[in-house]
């Protein structure tokens, strides 16, 4: 896909990291400048492939069929491998002469030094996270690769899933070792961790082949269902699932039996305690992680009051829709005929879950028809809603977002988690699929994935406060083109960034300031309309997810201060599309190389 590009020279001087050459740029000859950036990219290229190579996963979700019944290394001793890694990274890019590239392998080359500079600094926090955990555990996740990304187009990836089956006793025990580890330098996830994973772990093992029952479980239906895709015979489709059901009854089973027993054991030991500053050196931990976050240098305290005065603002918003819908009381009282009214929720039967599904594929097929009045570049992929399978519905979020396959085989996704119609009102339908569809990540993600001019590990970068900000930022910009008509689905968007505003005070709250977790859930529930089972699930989410649900609302922010940047010193030369191209193709950036990207590309303008 050729695309507009707005990379200047301007961006330069606070883009590149000295090298230690001082070596001027009119030294080179534009021969010289095109050989030495070709160089760097090809080095690009090769260690990406490196990293592809290392990671059957990341093959399968490129939708490669190499390596096909392996799984990614969950050993102890790849922390190891990946900082030697890294540091032969730096030492390479510390002899690049800068002055010898051309404008976008410097930005290229910036991005990708911080990415090694930062997997460097931050192996001293390597045990500082929970592989298991309710909202992306591996017990979940890797059943769900299964489920979602390992495709049965013949036997022989029919017996790549079996290998898999065969291979997750191996994972397993790793994991356990991790957790193990963990624990011995003082990490160990609140009681109510155990609770939700046991539960979902106890879930995988449940139906045939693991008991006799007449519904199958989880990963044989699955499997069962893509053989029966399969046009072989009765007598061959029967063979693979008989060595399917051996594969679980003989590796999968005692695999998360051996972890069920571990978390059992470990839940005796943990405490209620919800929040980092618990770890050793858990101040130090949790600043580090808002930074990366954030991509900026705000401090706990900062963002803590950033979030109090947004949630202030938005609620004098809501009463100015409480008077035009004539609502008598109090916020809190709306919120609470909010929360209650028949009118705004679908039954929790199928037929209601049907319904939903209905209504927010309608949503997403209005916005595709509005977009070319906001954006000159379209991803070529499409996008589909599903509702989140049964199996980890009752743990995942609300909705969430997966990319599609690089080579068209698998378009984006929309996930909507169904497993509470009280937590999922019609009057966020909008807000929500603007936000994980379009014009959101879907925008966002498969543009990045699309681009022909950039290298390969900036079509995957994942800077949260870039891509979560305009995911929030994408709620919002449907109302500057006539959506939101219903003034109750207005209060859905502002429902939604009250949501994330009040995610401010709340992460921080937890890991800062010593906020128990139900304080937090307390927070929610005073402030927002959301359900208690909404609350509960995004507070346990800051617990395991410290410093990450601050990025939405950073990020929302600084994109809308850039817009209204060039919007004012533009004045007729702005164009909105114009600003979505200078945001988007170039991948997810930093927010502070975002802010000198756009200011480069305003002073452009003005010439």
């Amino acid at each position: 896909m050729k695309i507009k590009l707005y990379i200047i020279p301007l961006l330069l001087g606070f883009l590149i990291i000295s090298c230690g050459q001082d070596k001027s740029a009119e030294a080179y000859s534009e021969a010289d400048i095109e050989k030495a950036s070709a160089e760097l990219n090809q080095y690009f290229a090769k260690e990406y492939q490196k990293e592809i190579e290392e990671s059957p996963e990341t093959q399968t979700r490129r939708g490669m069929k190499t390596d096909y019944g392996k799984w990614d290394d969950y050993s102890n001793l790849k922390y190891t491998e990946d900082l030697e890694q890294a540091k032969q990274r730096m030492d390479y890019l510390e002899k690049v002469d800068t002055a010898a590239l051309d404008e976008e392998t410097k930005l290229s080359y910036a991005l990708y030094k911080r990415q090694v500079q930062n997997e460097i600094d931050d192996y001293k926090y390597r045990f500082y996270n929970y592989p298991i955990e309710q909202m992306h555990g591996l017990h979940a996740e890797l059943p769900a690769f299964l489920i979602n990304m390992h495709r049965i187009d013949s036997v022989p990836d029919a017996k790549a899933y079996i290998q898999r089956l065969v291979g997750l006793g191996k994972v397993m025990d790793d994991i356990i070792e991790q957790l193990q580890l963990r624990e011995q330098n003082g990490i160990i996830p609140p009681k109510f961790v155990h609770d939700r994973t046991l539960d979902a772990s106890r879930n995988l093992i449940k139906g045939r082949p693991f008991t006799k029952s007449s519904e199958a479980s989880t990963l044989m239906e699955d499997f069962s269902s893509k053989i029966d895709e399969l046009e072989i015979s009765e007598e061959d489709k029967t063979a693979l699932i008989d060595e399917a059901e051996t594969a679980l009854v003989d590796n999968v089973k005692p695999a998360y039996e051996k972890l069920i027993d571990f978390l059992e054991n470990q839940q005796q030991r943990a405490t209620e305690e919800a929040g980092v500053w618990k770890f050793p050196k858990g101040e130090e931990f949790y600043n580090n992680a808002l930074q990366r976050v954030t991509t900026t240098n705000l401090t706990a305290d900062e963002i803590h009051e950033i979030g109090l005065s947004e949630v202030a603002r938005i609620h004098g918003e809501m009463e100015k829709i409480m008077e035009e819908v004539g609502f008598e009381g109090s916020l809190e009282d709306f919120f609470q005929f909010m929360k209650t009214d028949e009118r705004f929720y679908y039954e929790n039967t199928e037929e209601g879950k049907a319904a939903y599904l209905k209504e927010a594929k309608s949503i997403i097929n209005n916005m595709k028809e509005m977009l070319p009045e906001l954006f000159n570049t379209m991803p070529e992929a499409d996008i589909v809603v599903k509702a989140v399978e049964p199996f980890r519905e009752k743990s995942a979020g609300k909705a969430f977002y997966q990319q599609p396959a690089l080579d068209g085989s698998r378009p984006g996704t929309y996930y909507a988690n169904l497993y509470d119609m009280a937590a999922m009102p019609k009057y966020e339908m909008e807000a929500l699929a603007y936000h994980e569809g379009i014009p959101g990540h879907h925008m966002q993600i498969a543009i990045a994935q699309e681009l022909d001019s950039i290298p390969e590990f900036r079509k995957f970068s994942f800077f949260t406060a870039y891509v979560e900000g305009w995911g929030l930022y994408s709620e919002y910009i449907p109302k500057e083109i006539g959506f939101y008509k219903d003034p109750y689905s207005d209060f859905g968007r502002l429902a939604m960034e009250l949501w994330r505003s009040c995610r401010l005070v709340v992460d921080t709250g937890i890991h800062a300031k010593k906020w128990t977790r139900q304080q937090g859930i307390d927070y929610y529930k005073q402030n927002t309309p959301a359900a208690e089972s909404a609350c509960v699930k995004m507070v346990e989410r800051h617990i395991v997810m410290p410093g990450q649900a601050t990025a939405y609302k950073i990020g929302m922010n600084k994109i809308l201060e850039l817009r209204e940047k060039a919007k004012k010193q533009l004045g007729d030369k702005f164009d909105i599309r114009d600003f979505h191209d200078v945001v988007l193709t170039d991948g997810a950036l930093p927010l502070t190389i975002l802010e000198a990207k756009v200011d480069s590309w305003i002073k452009s303008k003005k010439i």
